[in-house]
């Protein structure tokens, strides 16, 4: 609410100078006479400044949206190499803890003492060699 008065202030004081100024610029026209002459000068070059400042600041406007997405791309991969190598040390990482807190230290596969897994084992093979079989004949 604070911030929509001080826009309407500003509005209605900007609407007020811009109108002291064309009747300032009618009493002048009818005396025949400038106010302030060397002010009016100076604010007349600082003027035509502002004036040329503002259409390179177009041209140069003109040119930012392709460099930023230039360099947006550029960050972005960027950030995605380094989540990368993060996301590659990390596992590096958890794979030394895993061989650490294991009692064998290294996982090396041998064949199962278990009978069941055993029996399972040779009818997986059973059932792929007829199966080999099959589309051979």
């Amino acid at each position: 609410m604070n911030s929509m008065w001080v826009a309407s202030t500003l509005f209605f004081f900007s609407l007020v100078s811009i109108a002291g100024l064309f009747a300032l610029k009618e009493w002048e026209r009818r005396r025949s006479r400038v106010l302030v002459p060397v002010l009016r000068e100076k604010m007349d070059k600082l003027s035509f400044y502002l004036k040329e400042l503002l259409a390179a600041l177009r041209i140069d406007l003109e040119k930012l949206p392709p460099e930023l997405l230039h360099i947006s791309r550029n960050i972005i991969h960027e950030v995605a190499l380094m989540a990368a190598g993060l996301l590659r040390f990390l596992s590096f990482q958890a794979h030394r803890f895993a061989d650490f807190v294991s009692h064998k230290h290294s996982f090396q596969r041998r064949a199962p003492r278990s009978e069941f897994l055993k029996k399972v084992i040779e009818h997986k093979k059973g059932v792929s060699g007829e199966d080999e079989q099959r589309s051979l004949e």
